[in-house]
């Protein structure tokens, strides 16, 4: 006799509309979004009176609630990074189908996007209990949905294959040089370790690398964040000059700045500083719980990607304006439907003369004599107002 086969986990998502509104184009989009950027995406939405399978872009014969299922079930065999099953009464049928277990834990199990009308949502709380998450119908809340969590294998995603020009191991920072660019990462403690295997991060490519970015170890964390900044901060990028952060110099609310910065008087009157080691009138770590909701901007060092605290930070930030700044920023627009406004990041330009300075152990407030802080801001975005602020921190 075999063993039931254990039901399939789904974290479900549902977008709530007015009756008789279609937004199946709208959830089309965002998933179409989320494959260009190398997410793995299947499932069907009703669109224009066809039944559109997002796996392959074709018109899928049959009712809708058995292509429903069937393409669940595909997606639960592929293991899709993404769902989409448009319209309630399909995502019920495929999932009842499925046996599908729902809401035993959000960070369990694969994300299913589907969508119900206002008057029903009742509905919705009968099927799913209290699981599910219930999402405004636009393209900013379908990604708050999606998740902060998921930006790093986001980056690496778009990570080039190319070899891997030289590894920088210095006793604070490490530097990974690719054929476009150079990035930074701190080391978060002794890289002895880091050291011995260098022969083998030699021989890998720079995407290789950078999947080190999903690493619970740190130093394999820092090595695949300095691999992602090498991919995106080019030698030859463009971008405003400085961090960007001084944008948020005239917010009339609090603005909270995780990680103390040179010339923060000048760019920022009166901050509430979090620091690991805090000084006086700083705040420790622990009071980002309470700091960080309902700030009118915040300002981030780079330094919490490399420490994974940058989930966190931009869940408790949801819905104030974002800077992450410093050496390690990776200068991409991906991190734009994260919640990061502004990105300001180094762009090396003499990886020669940085490589020798970081193996004499050099600071961030040195990194400047071989490259430019530059800043990117999302489209919706404020212009920044010119400032001596310099994108540097105690810790990067």
């Amino acid at each position: 006799m075999f063993a039931p086969t254990k039901a399939p986990w789904i974290s479900p998502g549902v977008v709530i509309h007015e009756p008789g509104a279609s937004v199946d184009a709208m959830i089309a989009k965002f998933a179409r979004a989320v494959g260009a950027r190398g997410f793995s995406v299947a499932g069907c939405v009703h669109i224009d009176g066809q039944t559109i399978d997002l796996a392959t872009e074709q018109v899928m014969p049959g009712g809708t609630l058995d292509v429903a299922a069937r393409s669940l079930r595909a997606a639960m065999r592929e293991d899709a990074d993404l769902a989409v099953i448009g319209g309630f009464e399909a995502f019920r049928h495929a999932a009842a189908e499925l046996t599908a277990t729902i809401g035993e834990g959000s960070a369990q199990g694969m994300p299913v996007l589907t969508t119900i009308a206002d008057g029903s949502v009742q509905h919705w709380h009968d099927f799913v209990g209290t699981g599910g998450a219930l999402i405004p119908p636009a393209m900013r809340g379908l990604w708050r949905w999606w998740g902060p969590e998921r930006l790093y294998r986001d980056l690496a995603l778009g990570v080039a294959a190319d070899a891997v020009r030289q590894i920088v191991i210095g006793p604070r920072w490490l530097m990974v040089e690719g054929p476009a660019g150079a990035g930074l990462a701190y080391l978060p403690r002794n890289a002895r370790d880091l050291i011995g295997r260098l022969p083998e991060f030699r021989k890998m490519s720079l995407k290789q690398l950078a999947e080190f970015s999903g690493s619970w170890d740190p130093l394999e964390m820092a090595l695949g964040i300095a691999a992602i900044n090498a991919h995106y901060n080019r030698f030859d990028l463009a971008g405003e000059m400085g961090n960007g952060a001084q944008a948020f110099g005239r917010e009339a609310g609090r603005v909270v700045v995780i990680g103390a910065f040179p010339g923060l008087s000048e760019m920022l009157p009166n901050p509430q500083v979090i620091e690991n080691d805090p000084r006086p009138g700083e705040y420790p770590t622990i009071a980002m719980d309470t700091l960080l909701p309902g700030c009118a901007a915040a300002v981030v060092a780079s330094s919490t990607l490399v420490n994974r605290n940058l989930p966190r930070i931009l869940r408790l930030a949801q819905g104030s304006r974002i800077a992450l700044v410093g050496p390690v920023t990776p200068l991409t627009p991906r991190l734009h439907a994260y919640g990061v406004e502004i990105l300001g990041g180094l762009v090396v330009r003499d990886a020669k003369g940085l490589a020798e300075a970081i193996r004499a152990g050099a600071l961030p407030h040195e990194f400047s004599r071989f490259g430019q802080y530059l800043h990117l801001r999302r489209e919706d975005a404020a212009p920044a107002r010119p400032c001596r602020f310099r994108a540097s921190s105690r810790n990067g």
